[in-house]
């Protein structure tokens, strides 16, 4: 394993759901199913499903699912396919227990004898206060990791704590579809800052889809690229940098500072060594949402820092995302 893939290593939540994509359930299905086979499938995290649309999700994967074999044959055990289910905002309580008992009632159907192999073993949820948090937590399965979007508009600190010592992290939402949505490097770094003081994993979302942080004329502002903000954190969270750096890290727009060769990577004079890097990746910075598997692989290629990804941009309908 090189630091590249040590650092890509099932990084790439799909969402071909959500904009800019906007791909119909389908298309969706399809595309999570083609990657899953793809060469570079090892980067492919889970698929995210809001809880809403899970009877679409069951009609249009059914013919697509690994099979659950029966408790006596001689099959081996399916990989099933990983869900992280949006649940309702952590405001209504009362709706976000109809969420997780479908979520629970989902699970039954898909371990069952020669049902379609899946699992929600992820949420995703918006939580405004410390005081959502601990109510969703107070309700929540044992079996279900729950990551908490805090609105980074505001302090962060609070919601951060109350997941700290938990099994649990964080979400930040990094972009949109208008400039409005994107978050600065200050609000970025402090959200980084405070998981790593916390000791609270985390993952991002939305306006990831390049490697290096640029402007963007579909949204009329940067966009952080999803090396700044993975390479960032891990290097914070092993010492390598420190916060002010950080900032700087998340604001560079230089492909040239970025370098990767087989047991490091590095970002101008700064290097992270393999063991802190898999440990990062694991404890602490674990993924990113997007609604396109195909652009970042291949936008990371076309920079030389990657092999060529071998999918099939036809496969889920990107163009254009």
């Amino acid at each position: 394993m090189t630091a590249i893939q040590a650092l890509m290593s099932e990084l790439i939540d799909f969402a071909g759901l959500f904009p800019p994509a906007s791909l119909d359930m389908k298309t969706t299905v399809r595309g999570f199913a083609g990657y899953r086979e793809c060469p570079s499938a090892e980067v492919l995290g889970r698929i995210i499903i809001p809880v809403s649309r899970l009877d679409e999700f069951e009609q249009e994967a059914a013919g697509l699912l690994p099979r659950v074999p029966d408790l006596n044959g001689n099959e081996e055990d399916p990989d099933p396919w990983a869900i992280s289910a949006l649940v309702c905002p952590a405001s209504n309580l009362e709706m976000v227990a109809a969420d997780l008992e479908a979520i629970d009632a989902f699970n039954d159907r898909h371990t069952e004898e020669g049902a379609g192999a899946a699992i929600i073993d992820t949420i995703e949820i918006a939580a405004a206060s410390g005081e959502e948090i601990d109510g969703v937590l107070d309700i929540l399965d044992d079996e279900l990791y729950p990551y908490f979007e805090l609105d980074w508009r505001g302090d962060v600190r609070g919601g951060v704590a109350a997941i700290a010592g938990l099994d649990g992290g964080a979400k930040i939402r990094t972009g949109g579809v208008i400039a409005g949505d994107h978050p600065g490097v200050l609000e970025v770094t402090r959200f980084i800052q405070a998981c790593r003081m916390a000791d609270v994993p985390f993952k991002a979302t939305a306006g990831l889809h390049h490697p290096i942080r640029a402007d963007q004329s579909s949204v009329g502002t940067k966009q952080f690229g999803f090396l700044n903000v993975v390479l960032g954190a891990a290097m914070l969270h092993a010492g390598t940098i420190n916060g002010s750096e950080l900032g700087e890290l998340l604001a560079e727009e230089d492909p040239r500072s970025f370098t990767f060769d087989q047991g490091t990577a590095g970002w101008r004079l700064h290097r992270i060594e393999m063991e802190p890097l898999l440990e990062a990746r694991s404890r602490f910075v674990h993924s990113f949402g997007s609604c396109s598997f195909v652009e970042p692989l291949d936008e990371l290629t076309s920079l030389g820092m990657l092999a060529d990804a071998g999918t099939n941009s036809n496969q889920d309908g990107e163009s254009g995302t």
